[in-house]
């Protein structure tokens, strides 16, 4: 994972504190509840994105013609199917 338990703990707290400030919003619960959530909720997407980037990487390896990562052609490629694989799976 990309981020550190910390990382996702203080990023989890900004959000709440965020829901917290805003006169547009209110909790209806225990805080502990929703910073629970909140985290994952991050959790989820992190290890999303990192499943994601693993099939699109092995489907550009599976390719007859060599595209070596970094490349302006493997760049597009990449791009290209994170979003559809994103679309997919979301």
């Amino acid at each position: 994972m990309i981020l550190s338990d910390d990382k996702i703990n203080h990023i989890s707290h900004l959000i709440l504190n965020g829901i917290k400030n805003d006169k547009l919003a209110r909790l209806i619960t225990d805080e502990a509840k929703v910073l629970k959530e909140i985290k994952t909720v991050i959790i989820n997407e992190l290890r999303l994105e990192e499943e994601i980037d693993r099939f699109v990487k092995g489907k550009l390896e599976s390719y007859s013609k060599k595209i070596f990562e970094g490349s302006p052609e493997w760049d597009v490629l990449y791009k290209k199917f994170v979003e559809e694989e994103s679309r997919k799976r979301r």
